[in-house]
């Protein structure tokens, strides 16, 4: 019998925020064929699913597994492989060169933060250098790492906390949204003097082709698979209990406040008494990480954000964000000018995707997380389904608000001619990279499922939500279908359910 480690709790900051311990637990059971939506919180059988085929939430439309059509490890490795390549001579290539009246510039991916540092915002410089040179380092050597551990017999015990940090680190790794960044700054740049394209920009392009399709042709369930699931798992205080794997076609459908799937493994266990949000359950057996019913103080910790990030916001929009100087004349720039500026230069596509980007997304996803906020406070029932696909979308789209951030980090590289020719960062930009940043933070910290709690649809409301939603909802123990999640094939658009495999 193989003992777990004692000290993963502490390690992954499993702390309670309530002041009631749980009771006492004396065995956990394991469910293999059950799985919860992340979108709404339904926990559902899931089929074996053939290659090609996914499988969905039948409330919200989640994707809960997918079976790929490409191998494995093979297919990921080859593009993991291509995207290092691409990685590399990124670097040991040039970014872009500018000729202004015969003096030449020439820049790469790392001139941009150092110029930013150089100019005394080293808070821009860190952030650009971390998402567009450290960040896709990491997320290839941690692929490449996942990768070889998937072929294994078993996983080995470091697996299961690179897989975890890559699915925490690869969001901040944004080399799609800086090639957008280079094409607004070499329309700006296109207008006061002669612009050579370097190799960089076509091999940033191929690294972020191959690091998408990496990402598409992994199967992280089968890797999952395996890694076996300890015999014993260690609770909150440390105690060891005894683990029982069971299918859920020989026991079926257990209590689902008793119910709790670990956030990074998607393991489902069964305690012996309703689980609490407020309490950190333990480690999980399979991979490590932390067990949470929810995801702890998700509301507090989304309306923090909220509020700092509109604090940032209004300066962000009133003052330049950055300041254009050519032959004695110019001056500051806000980010509307900037989009005014494309508009009138006849670019007016380009203008669109940088209002868009750089002003309607901020504002949106506040609004949409504040509402989502208020809507779960009060226990709201309408639109359920809309707001778990909205949330979907403000947490795809975040993200896209960093091309201003990267268009100011390559003119201030590229643009440095004296008195010719200059581009200086303003604290509009560092503001404006504030709001980003703690929107993303926001859209990170929600937790969809506890809309679905708040309204009573998962079953008897334990805690974590405000009094009137407990009391409102008591006794209600709706939870929704629980029956097989949808299964589609990747080519036909009509779903079809299927029986959970019973072997």
């Amino acid at each position: 019998m193989r003992t777990f480690i004692t000290t993963l709790p502490a390690r992954l900051g499993c702390q309670s925020v309530g002041p009631a311990p749980m009771p006492p637990v004396q065995h956990v059971r394991v469910i293999g064929g059950l799985a919860e939506c992340p979108g709404c919180g339904l926990y559902q059988h899931v089929p074996e699913l053939q290659p090609g085929q996914l499988a969905a939430c039948p409330r919200c439309g989640q994707h809960l597994q997918r079976r790929r059509r490409t191998a494995p490890v093979a297919a990921p490795l080859a593009f993991c492989i291509s995207s290092a390549a691409f990685y590399l001579a990124a670097l040991a290539s040039s970014l872009m060169t500018l000729n202004v009246y015969g003096r030449e510039r020439t820049v790469d991916l790392l001139t941009g933060p150092m110029e930013l540092m150089h100019e005394g915002w080293g808070e821009a410089g860190v952030l650009v250098g971390a998402v567009t040179i450290m960040a896709p380092a990491v997320a290839i050597a941690l692929m490449f790492a996942i990768l070889y551990a998937g072929t294994r017999p078993t996983l080995p015990n470091w697996a299961p906390a690179i897989l975890i940090w890559y699915e925490k680190l690869r969001p901040w790794s944004m080399v799609e949204v800086y090639i957008l960044g280079i094409f607004v700054a070499y329309t700006k740049l296109t207008d006061m003097a002669h612009v050579d394209v370097g190799p960089a920009v076509y091999l940033i392009g191929g690294l972020m082709l191959t690091m998408a399709v990496t990402d598409s042709t992994l199967d992280t369930e089968r890797i999952w698979k395996h890694r076996r699931v300890d015999s014993l798992a260690r609770l909150e205080d440390g105690e060891a209990v005894p683990v029982e794997y069971v299918h859920v076609g020989d026991v079926g459908m257990p209590p689902v406040e008793r119910l709790v799937a670990c956030p990074s493994c998607g393991l489902v266990g069964e305690m012996e008494h309703p689980v609490s949000n407020l309490h950190c359950v333990g480690a999980c057996p399979r991979c490590g990480h932390s067990v949470w019913r929810r995801a702890p103080q998700s509301l507090t910790r989304t309306t923090a954000y909220l509020i700092a990030a509109v604090t940032f916001y209004i300066p962000a929009n009133l003052y330049p964000v950055m300041t254009f100087m050519r032959m004695g004349g110019g001056g500051g720039h806000t980010i509307i000018e900037g989009a005014l500026e494309l508009w009138s230069d006849g670019m007016i596509p380009l203008s669109l995707l940088v209002f868009f980007a750089s002003i309607t997304v901020p504002m949106l996803k506040i609004v949409s997380l504040a509402t989502m906020v208020a809507m779960t406070w009060r226990g709201a029932r309408q639109g359920l389904v809309r707001r778990t696909r909205l949330f979907r979308l403000v947490d795809m789209v975040g993200r896209w608000s960093m091309i201003d951030v990267f268009m100011i980090s390559i003119l201030v590289a590229v643009v440095r001619f004296n008195a010719m020719a200059t581009v200086t960062a303003n604290a509009g930009m560092v503001a404006f990279a504030a709001v980003v940043v703690l929107t993303l933070l926001a859209a990170w910290s929600f937790d969809p499922r506890i809309m679905w709690d708040a309204a009573g649809m998962n079953g008897t409301l334990v805690d974590g939500l405000p009094r009137a939603v407990l009391t409102a909802h008591d006794g209600d123990t709706t939870q929704g279908p629980s029956g097989p999640a949808s299964t589609k094939s990747a080519a036909t658009p009509r779903p079809a359910n299927m029986e959970p495999n019973q072997a």
